[in-house]
């Protein structure tokens, strides 16, 4: 059997990035060690989605085009450009080791001996990138998980460690969930034993938040590889720090400061020391032609000068740790919502009205077609007990209720099936109310909604009536108006304005007429609110009420 394909490896990635992105602000309250920075989750996801974005640009290409060799270490160079803070970095190198096993063993099939000795090399990776590495962090819990396939080994009949190559991606992927399942189950006893080991955890009541997140990831691994609509693994909720036991090993400087350096003849050892003496919290890794640097300092100025005449420094990212843990102060003393809200939104100017309203955004880009686990995600990132979901599309519906489905908070679906619908119903949201009473208040609100848009014709019409690129208007699917853009913008506003107290027109990316200019063309006592959207296809949204 050949090497998995690169559409299986994004699957699986996708996966991943989507079990940890649901529980990402869990993994960031969680994180007191080594410094309380605060965004162990973000920094982790970042990692992940720098790979993700590195697959996509391979995406078309056949994997025996690229080689399983030149995509692992794609993918690693990709994992070190992403990373920042401790925990994006130390990811990495759990990336860069298992890409170096496996780039070291071609022409073996990916089964659980090589999985096993990938983890091996990972595990040593991520600890020799630490300077001093500690017990009772992610190094920890991924050494435990690396040691729980090396025991699986032992007891797996022989045709199950060592696949042949006759057998078939459904069998190879099954087999391979089944042992890193089991992994996942001996990283969440490694995690619950990480108070144990850092005082700081127990004094503070938590557990590691980046050997949480990792058993996150590899849930969302073993998922993938079950293909799409799987269950995760079950993966206990770990609770924040309490908020009364202030004690964390506060780093003494202000600023997270990461950065690439990218030259020749470069290393880790020569700068080291140097970076030491303007902060703590330091890692150096990569090879001699790329580094990536984090360090905690109150001078990021300094630390990127430490690199001047000796390569170019990209990349560079500060946070205000500080900063962050007033937020997260905040946020866990202020109590949760009974209800919050996601919405699948394109353009900027959207976005932002959806979080205006409250409402947490999930990307839909130009399809307004994002993934059940990119939706999931959305629901488990919203500060919530439940959570509605407006899918702002009749293709995402489906999407929608399976990912209500799989929720571990409750979740139920609202029928909009356009942005601005999803828009206007979301003023009726109250957040003190239960999701019940929510969903009925905005489907009520709904039923009082008529929509429609302007957008340019992708194709002549059959018909006759309008060419390639001229203005389409449009009622609910029914086409009302076409021609130049002013008059069908005029007429199809007009159509949507009967019975109705007002119009709202929402601007998208390259309509041809000044969002200033729009209220010219707009009948005679028709009252109208205006908004940029941003939005990609359609020149203007539009809503009747």
């Amino acid at each position: 059997m050949p090497d998995p394909s690169i559409a299986r490896f994004r699957r699986v990635i996708s996966s991943a990035y989507a079990s940890l992105e649901a529980r990402r602000q869990e993994v960031n309250d969680l994180n007191v060690f080594p410094v309380a920075d605060g965004d162990t989750g973000d920094n982790m996801a970042m990692t992940l989605r720098a790979v993700m974005e590195e697959l996509d640009r391979l995406d078309g290409a056949e994997l025996d085009e690229v080689g399983r060799t030149e995509l692992v270490q794609a993918l690693a160079r990709a994992a070190l450009m992403g990373a920042r803070g401790n925990s994006g970095v130390i990811l990495s190198q759990i990336v860069r080791g298992a890409a170096e096993e496996l780039a070291s063993r071609p022409g073996e099939l990916v089964d659980p001996v090589l999985v096993a000795a990938a983890f091996a090399s990972a595990a040593d990776a991520a600890y020799d990138s630490v300077r001093e590495p500690a017990e009772g962090t992610m190094l920890t819990v991924f050494r435990e998980m690396a040691h729980s396939l090396a025991r699986q080994l032992a007891h797996l009949q022989a045709d199950r460690s060592r696949l042949g190559r006759d057998v078939g991606e459904a069998e190879q992927d099954e087999v391979l969930a089944a042992v890193l399942e089991r992994a996942i189950e001996d990283g969440e006893r490694a995690v619950a034993r990480t108070p144990e080991q850092l005082e700081v955890l127990r004094e503070s009541g938590v557990v590691d938040a980046g050997g949480h997140g990792l058993v996150l990831i590899l849930a969302g691994v073993v998922a993938g590889l079950r293909g799409d609509g799987a269950a995760l693994p079950e993966v206990p909720r770990q609770e924040a720090p309490r908020l009364t036991q202030p004690h964390h090993e506060d780093s003494r400087y202000r600023y997270c400061t990461n950065f690439i350096v990218s030259g020749s003849g470069l290393s880790n050892r020569q700068f080291l020391p140097r970076l030491e003496g303007l902060g703590d919290s330091v890692l150096v890794v990569g090879d001699d032609a790329t580094l990536k640097v984090h360090v905690h300092t109150d001078t990021p100025e300094a630390a990127v000068g430490l690199f001047d005449g000796v390569g170019e420094v990209t990349n560079l990212d500060v946070a205000d740790m500080p900063e962050q843990m007033a937020e997260r102060s905040a946020r866990l003393g202020a109590g949760r919502a009974r209800t919050g809200a996601i919405a699948v939104a394109a353009g900027a100017g959207l976005e932002r009205l959806f979080a205006e309203l409250g409402a947490s955004v999930v990307p839909g880009g130009e399809t307004l077609n994002p993934s059940t686990y990119e939706l999931l995600a959305g629901i488990h990132g919203v500060d919530a007990e439940e959570v509605l979901v407006l899918p702002s599309s009749s293709n995402v519906i489906m999407a929608a209720e399976r990912a209500c489905e799989l929720s571990e908070k409750p979740a139920r679906v609202v029928a909009a099936t356009s942005q601005q619908a999803s828009l206007l119903a979301l003023v009726e949201l109250d957040p003190a109310c239960s999701a019940d009473e929510n969903a009925e208040r905005l489907d009520e609100a709904l039923g009082g909604v008529a929509t429609g848009g302007v957008a340019p014709a992708a194709r002549d019409d059959a018909q006759g009536r309008f060419k390639k690129g001229d203005a389409v208007g449009f009622a609910g699917d029914e086409i009302v108006a076409w021609g130049g853009a002013g008059s069908t913008l005029t007429g199809t506003i007009q159509h949507l304005a009967e019975d109705a107290e007002i119009v709202t027109v929402i601007a998208g990316e390259g309509a041809p007429i000044a969002l200033s200019e729009v209220d010219t063309h707009v009948p005679e006592g028709v009252e109208i609110e205006i908004h940029e959207g941003g939005q990609p296809s359609w020149w203007w949204l539009l809503a009747a009420q």
